[in-house]
C-alpha cells in the first residue's frame, strides 16, 4: 500500500488551516487548537515546514508562522517532499545506485514512468485545492498506456 505519513497528513491538515484563516501569521499553539493537533506534534511539524521551505517564520511578542507563498503555489508535492524527502516508490526511482539488482534489471525504466505520473499528479494540487470540498468520480481509471503516450515514449 503506498501511504504517507501521519505527520505528513498533519501537515496538510495544518496547511490547509492555514490557508483558509484570514489572518497572516499563526501561532503554534493557535494551529494546535483549530486543527486538534497536539502542540508537541505541531511544533516537530512547523520545524520540517520550515526546513522544507513551504513556511516561513517570524520571531517576536506577535510572532509566528506564514505560508512562503500563495496557497496556489504550494503543491501537496511540496509538502510530501518537506516532511517526508524526495517522492519516490522505489529506491531506483531516486538513484541506481541503491539496488543490487539495477544492473539486471529490465523494468527500472517503468518504475520511473509511474514515479514521474505520481510526482506531476502531486504537483497538480495545490493547498488551495485542499482547502475545498472534493467532488470525486464514481470510478477513476489511468490507463496505462496513456502513462507512455503522456511522456513521450
Amino acid at each position: 500500500m503506498l501511504r504517507i505519513s501521519k505527520l505528513t497528513d498533519y501537515a496538510i491538515v495544518m496547511l490547509s488551516a492555514m490557508a483558509k484563516d484570514k489572518a497572516e501569521i499563526h501561532a503554534a499553539m493557535e494551529i494546535a487548537t483549530t486543527t486538534g493537533i497536539a502542540l508537541p506534534t505541531v511544533s516537530k511539524i512547523l520545524k520540517l515546514l520550515l526546513n522544507g521551505k513551504v513556511l516561513v517564520s517570524t520571531r517576536g511578542a506577535k510572532g509566528g508562522y506564514v505560508l512562503a507563498r500563495e496557497p496556489v503555489s504550494i503543491t501537496v508535492a511540496d509538502v510530501i517532499a518537506a516532511m517526508e524527502g524526495p517522492i519516490a516508490l522505489t529506491e531506483c526511482s531516486i538513484s541506481h545506485e541503491g539496488c543490487e539488482q539495477s544492473s539486471g534489471c529490465e523494468i527500472r525504466g517503468n518504475w520511473s514512468v509511474i514515479n514521474q505520473t505520481i510526482q506531476k499528479a502531486l504537483e497538480s494540487v495545490s493547498l488551495a485545492d485542499m482547502t475545498r470540498t472534493a467532488v470525486l468520480p464514481e470510478e477513476f481509471h489511468i490507463p496505462v498506456a496513456s502513462l507512455y503516450r503522456e511522456l513521450g515514449r
